[in-house]
């Protein structure tokens, strides 16, 4: 059951009360309304400090203490959601114009019509509750936006959820795996929040590098990053990332004395094609966007050959732009699920 909707009535005329509770009773009991009741403007903000989750006002303007008006721009301060509907004898244009710069949402004047009074309160309730479902879907959108790669989003944004979402594409690209080494000994031996706190340091170093280069974080694994890359460039642009991350990973100081830990990277790159989709559950409805294949699974099997602070490519990469880099052949490797052994480079710089 939903909680009622709760109206605030301003107004220095006790008559008005009894008047609301008897026109307003079946709503009251059904618990569609509720309503509280201010003498004055100086009441009422009180009271809405205690009850923050009011609604709507319904707000006299000639009152003691404080008036309507004077209400109303402190409610305009304050609480910009929400809104007050002016009831009052004092009907004149000023009055309304004065009222509405102010931020009043609607005018109604005495004596009450409550039929009109019950089709304002609607209006208003729909008019507010729109405002609060748009305000929920950004914010919800922005929570989104943490946990979810612009690119997903996008592709989300292009499909239907129940049929062309489940569809692939082939895509043309380069793939890294950014591998935190020795992050484990520290694990086991701080305390879980400094662990966390540290390794979101480290992780939002690489993204940014990544993401200087235009390349699209598909996921974080543990205490390593893998990243795409697509579009122009795509090979020499994951390698300056890779170079960039290396380096100021590097120069970073050293984490404690007693753990002896200092942050470095070791980095498998490949390209070629991948598909491109989301893998996962249907029936849990529990889907990641990711890239596979074996260009994502060689630059794996690259990472997990490299040395802190080493980037490792297979010879077919350093081909196709050998003068854009300098490597170092490190050897020729069986990686695992590989029939044929490969080539291996490191990039130097």
């Amino acid at each position: 059951m939903s909680s009622p909707v709760k109206i605030m009535v301003v107004d220095d005329e006790p008559d008005l009360e009894v008047l609301i509770k008897q026109k307003f009773r079946k709503k009251i009991r059904s618990e569609e309304f509720e309503f509280l009741f201010a003498l004055n403007g100086r009441i009422a903000l009180e009271l809405l400090e205690a009850n923050p989750d009011v609604d709507m006002i319904l707000s006299d303007i000639n009152m003691p203490e404080m008036d309507g008006l004077t209400l109303l721009s402190k409610v305009k301060e304050k609480y910009s959601l929400l809104k007050t509907v002016i009831i009052s004898a004092y009907g004149d244009m000023e009055n309304i114009r004065v009222a509405m710069n102010l931020g009043a949402f609607d005018f109604i004047t005495k004596p009450v019509d409550f039929q009109d009074l019950e089709i304002t309160i609607d209006k208003t309730i729909q008019y507010v509750t729109q405002i609060k479902s748009n305000l929920k879907a950004i914010k919800e959108n922005d929570i989104l936006k943490m946990y979810v790669d612009e690119n997903v989003l996008s592709f989300m944004g292009r499909r239907s959820v129940e049929t062309d979402i489940a569809e692939n594409e082939t895509i043309q690209g380069a793939v890294a795996f950014v591998d935190l080494c020795g992050f484990t000994a520290i694990s086991e031996n701080e305390n879980p929040n400094v662990v966390v706190g540290l390794l979101n340091e480290y992780f939002d170093l690489m993204v940014k590098e990544i993401m200087v280069e235009n390349g699209s974080i598909d996921k974080f694994i543990g205490d390593a990053v893998m990243a795409v890359y697509q579009g122009d460039d795509y090979l020499e642009r994951a390698i300056r990332s890779a170079l960039s991350i290396r380096d100021k990973m590097n120069a970073l100081p050293e984490f404690s004395k007693e753990s002896g830990f200092r942050p470095k990277v070791s980095i498998g790159i490949n390209f070629g094609e991948m598909v491109s989709g989301n893998i996962g559950s249907h029936s849990l409805k529990r889907l990641d966007y990711t890239v596979i294949g074996d260009t994502v699974n060689v630059a794996a099997r690259l990472q997990s050959k490299a040395s802190p602070g080493q980037i490792l490519v297979l010879q077919k990469y350093m081909e196709q732009i050998p003068d854009t880099f300098t490597y170092e052949k490190v050897g020729v490797f069986t990686l695992k699920n590989k029939a044929q052994p490969v080539t291996v480079y490191e990039v130097i710089s």
